[in-house]
């Protein structure tokens, strides 16, 4: 039986400037068709190699510059430390060279520790997840309906999508970029942006490194890059490090709460340089777990305000952080921030942001003005309180039992 040609994606074992004449090709191929540029940046390892590669052939000559450049970077407020501090040092390279950076970030009220602690809305979940779109999706179509408000015509915007590592991995990218546009930490912006953001049909997508392997984007970044003078090493160490090809681990934000096991923070933790950063660990045990705990939470009693079995499905769900779990919280985000950055100054290495004085400002003042989600008041049972049943008009109807 004769085997099939390979596809380019299959079998393909192309060197490193080989995979570099390709990505030169298809920048040569669709560049020229949009006068502006627009280069979607996670601090991730590939859209960090789509940056300070098209950045080096732009340089170099091999790519014609564009009429604009800019740089979107999408800040979650939640980025693993290694990967945070990288990409403030090459946002700063990159405004050195004149480049235009613009920083994605959700509202105040918005940002995710506020919106928890601040709002009292639950941790993310599985069945609940609100954060990826809140705190990535909707911020940076935020910055790119503001660009293309200033540049006529198009933009191109170029991501760091590969594909052909595995099927598996493909799955998910189909998958990821159509599900609230996103996988949590990468791929969301590979998506034609929706209509409420006023910007359909006037960003094109290009993923120029959709051919690399895994291997190569390391040999750019841990060799090629910092050779051309770029601060792309310390990304392998949200990776593992020298192991980084191997390990190639990272969920997205630290202790993610959507994540069974955080073996990114586990594996940054490993390394000597960032072994400071422990207390982290204690993120997503003594605050996001013990958030779902129900003696923190409201619960519906099933009954509406006459007394009768309420309307909708979920009768007595569970729903918002108590007042007394958010401060709780709020107490213990502070403490893991302060045994992190004691042990940063005193190593004279990053330090932790996971609030600062204005967000902890606002949550106080939230937590001060017994703020609710929407459909609550707080004078609800708390999730710990047990619900009887009673049988009343031929129904049977939950009793609140105090």
């Amino acid at each position: 039986m004769t085997r099939a040609q390979p596809t380019l994606f299959e079998d393909m074992r192309t060197t490193l400037p080989e995979a570099i004449d390709l990505t030169v090709q298809s920048l040569l191929a669709y560049g020229p068709q949009h006068e502006h540029w627009a280069i979607a940046y996670s601090g991730g390892k590939d859209s960090t190699a789509t940056l300070t590669l098209i950045m080096h052939l732009i340089e170099t000559g091999r790519v014609p510059a564009p009429k604009s450049l800019t740089v979107c970077y999408a800040d979650t407020r939640m980025e693993l430390i290694p990967l945070a501090f990288a990409a403030t040092r090459i946002m700063e390279q990159l405004r050195a060279r004149g480049v235009d950076v613009r920083v994605a970030v959700a509202p105040m009220d918005l940002c995710m520790m506020v919106y928890m602690l601040g709002r009292g809305v639950p941790p993310p979940s599985n069945s609940f997840r609100w954060c990826t779109r809140q705190i990535k999706v909707e911020p940076m179509q935020a910055v790119l309906a503001d660009l293309l408000e200033k540049v006529p015509g198009t933009i191109l915007m170029l991501t760091g999508v590969r594909i052909g590592e595995s099927a598996a991995r493909d799955a998910r990218i189909a998958v990821s970029c159509g599900k609230d546009g996103a996988e949590c930490g990468q791929g969301w912006y590979q998506e034609v942006l929706p209509d409420a953001a006023g910007i359909r049909g006037r960003i094109a997508t290009l993923a120029p490194i959709l051919h690399w392997r895994v291997c190569q984007v390391w040999d750019w970044l841990m060799f090629e890059a910092p050779a051309l003078g770029w601060a792309t090493a310390d990304v392998a160490d949200a990776y593992g490090g020298d192991e980084a090809e191997e390990v190639n681990a990272r969920t997205g934000c630290i202790g993610c709460p959507l994540a069974s096991r955080d073996l990114a923070l586990d594996t940054v933790l490993r390394s000597p340089r960032w072994s400071y950063l422990r207390p982290l660990a204690d993120l997503k045990p003594l605050v996001y777990r013990e958030l779902r705990k129900p003696k923190w939470r409201l619960r519906k009693t099933g009954l509406d305000e006459a007394g009768n079995i309420a309307a909708g499905k979920n009768k007595q769900r569970m729903g918002p952080i108590t007042l007394d779990g958010r401060r709780m919280a709020l107490e213990r985000v502070l403490d893991i921030q302060g045994r992190c950055n004691e042990a940063a100054g005193r190593l004279g290495r990053p330090t932790v942001d996971l609030l600062n004085v204005e967000e902890e400002t606002r949550i106080r003042d939230l937590i001060a003005a017994e703020t609710w989600p929407h459909g609550w008041d707080g004078d609800e049972p708390t999730g710990d309180v047990p619900l009887d049943l009673v049988y009343r008009d031929g129904l049977v109807q939950p009793l609140l039992v105090r």
